[in-house]
């Protein structure tokens, strides 16, 4: 038996921060994203003989573990033996994973990768989940067994797929689908660009930075999480009515307040890349995934786009292109 499974990664346009704890418990949070055609994969091969075998494209790294073998979830496979662990796996089978971006891209990518792992063990294991099931078992795996820092918006985006509007509670999270036009999601995609500022980060830093500045109620870092879980709101209310300007307008808004929620979200290489978008016709942006690296998204004037691409390229950047996905976690067995 062969089953595989891909979950899209995700581009967020405001709130990011607002789900992670203890802020969502405290004053609820909400993020709007959307994932796009890049994806994680996993496949399992079963075998007969008792070892589970990994290997991990992305990280060039094989292992193998013998029935009833002690894991260390401290390596870079530690996402796979959470995992492993958490939906209690054993018995033989081969487990290849690979992504289509770099991890750290600021892309979701090891959510989207947790996702995939629940998606493939779970078919295997023949569970019945539903998204929001599937969702919260990804997120108890990276955040609570493989103890990975971060909030819940990834999983749930990759789980669900498409445009959502994500409110995050205390003890449940809510994820609303967007029925956005057709004419509205054309005009979008073809006005924003992905750019690859040179160099990935560790959002863990970041995030935990974050997190002490909140507890200590600084009073910028409180009032740039406000301002972010707001302007969700009001990107989700621009996109339903197709005001696409107003869109890059809200997210040099919403950057400006990312940068207040710690010193360490930017340096002067992403500002440089930034202003020179700025400079060039874009409208509007921001460094996707908690900072320090990974992806900036722009959104565009529609004669402007190929001198913003031009002037980022010039100064190191890499453009790339991307679509809409809008399926989420998929699954399916593979005939030999």
């Amino acid at each position: 038996m062969i089953i595989r499974a891909r979950a899209p990664l995700r581009i967020s346009f405001a709130g990011g921060g607002t789900d992670v704890d203890p802020y969502p418990a405290e004053h609820g949070g909400c993020v709007l994203s959307c994932t796009i055609d890049r994806y994680s994969y996993c496949t399992v091969v079963v075998r007969e003989q008792d070892a589970i075998n990994v290997q991990s494209l992305d990280y060039d790294i094989v292992a193998s573990y013998g029935s009833g073998e002690q894991r260390d979830s401290d390596g870079k496979l530690g996402l796979v033996e959470a995992a492993l662990k958490v939906l209690e796996v054993s018995g033989g089978m081969d487990i290849f994973l690979h992504s289509d971006v770099f991890p750290g891209a600021g892309l979701g990518a090891s959510s989207s990768m947790t996702v995939a792992l629940v998606g493939a063990l779970a078919y295997w294991k023949r569970l019945r989940l539903n998204d929001y099931d599937a969702a919260e078992l990804a997120y108890r795996i990276e955040r609570d067994e493989a103890a990975i820092k971060g909030g819940r918006q990834d999983q749930y985006a990759a789980t669900f797929g498409g445009f959502n509007f994500i409110e995050f509670f205390g003890d449940h999270t809510v994820v609303n689908p967007l029925r956005i036009g057709h004419d509205t999601l054309n005009e979008l995609q073809y006005r924003l660009m992905l750019c690859y500022t040179g160099r990935c980060r560790l959002s863990a830093g970041i995030i935990q930075d974050q997190v002490e500045r909140y507890l200590r109620k600084e009073e910028e870092t409180v009032r740039a999480l406000d301002r972010t879980k707001k302007l969700a709101g009001e990107i989700k209310n621009a996109l339903l009515v197709g005001k696409i300007d107003d869109v890059g307008v809200l997210l040099q808004e919403g950057w400006l307040a990312k940068k207040s929620f710690s010193n360490k979200v930017t340096d002067p290489h992403i500002d440089e890349l930034y202003e020179a978008a700025m400079g060039s016709g874009a409208l509007g942006g921001k460094l996707l995934g908690a900072g320090g690296g990974g992806y900036l998204l722009f959104l565009c004037q529609f004669d402007r786009r190929h001198l913003v691409a031009e002037e980022l390229e010039r100064r190191g950047g890499k453009v790339t292109h991307f679509s809409f996905d809008l399926h989420g976690l998929q699954t399916w067995e593979v005939n030999r």
